[in-house]
């Protein structure tokens, strides 16, 4: 009987979990370059139960819980401004963000910005780094081609400092739209890519997959909570029996 409330509760804590997750997917469908969290299940086989004075056991059973929460890296669409401030990448780069705190965050979102000083910056994010450390632009005219190179008046003056994150990755967030990679791979001979300025990239939430999973999501939560007050009323009849004997 206590099994059967445990896995009630459990399945329940689970469904909220997931829930949250679509919550925050959905509230962030417009922000650039924002990546959709997934909650990940797994399961664990309890312990086989002894039948007191018997050798043989009582049986198994197999219990969901949440074991952690990842994010997918799959690419969202691209929304063309014509903004040269709007940058977007085809593929699997990553811009770098040098933070306030003084850490190198990736993302992206490409919606960039001068600050006061003349360099490229991402909102209150940080400066936008390039392979010479943050990137002057001053108060030049620029274009930036498909390979990261960024051309002034004055020729080429620095490149986007790009990472590279395998769409199976592992990405600890920061925020809404910027992740921690700690894999260092290279680009591979075969991976394409382009820099595209003009356009940034939107969230990859599906809102009718997520809409969707939500009300299985609660479906689940709800009957599962009926389940509990099912075996809640269960025990107090027989914690009553109990008594009067």
């Amino acid at each position: 009987m206590n099994r059967g409330y445990y896995t009630a509760a459990q399945a329940m804590i689970n469904q909220q979990r997931i829930l949250d997750a679509i919550s925050n997917n959905v509230s962030n469908v417009n922000t650039a370059g924002y990546r959709a969290d997934e909650i990940v299940t797994n399961t664990f086989q309890e312990e086989l139960y002894l039948v007191t004075n018997r050798t043989e056991t009582s049986g198994t059973y197999y219990q969901t819980y949440v074991d952690s929460s990842s994010t997918s890296l799959e690419q969202g669409s691209f929304e063309y401004t014509g903004s040269r401030y709007d940058i977007a990448i085809y593929g699997n780069l990553y811009f770098n963000i040098r933070h306030e705190n003084g850490n190198v965050y990736q993302t992206r979102n490409g919606q960039f910005e001068l600050d006061n000083e003349g360099y490229l910056i991402l909102g209150r994010s940080g400066r936008v780094q390039g392979q010479n450390g943050d990137i002057y632009l001053g108060s030049h005219d620029f274009v930036i081609k498909e390979n990261g190179q960024i051309v002034t008046d004055d020729g080429v003056i620095d490149s986007l400092m790009l990472t590279y994150i395998p769409e199976t990755a592992d990405v600890d967030k920061f925020g809404e739209n910027l992740y921690t990679y700690l894999g260092g791979e290279q680009l591979p001979e075969n991976e394409s890519y382009a820099v595209i300025q003009g356009a940034f990239e939107k969230s990859n939430v599906d809102s009718v997959k997520e809409m969707t999973q939500a009300m299985e999501a609660q479906r689940m939560y709800e009957a599962n909570s009926k389940i509990l007050q099912y075996f809640d009323t269960i025990n107090r009849r027989a914690a009553q029996e109990i008594a009067q004997i």
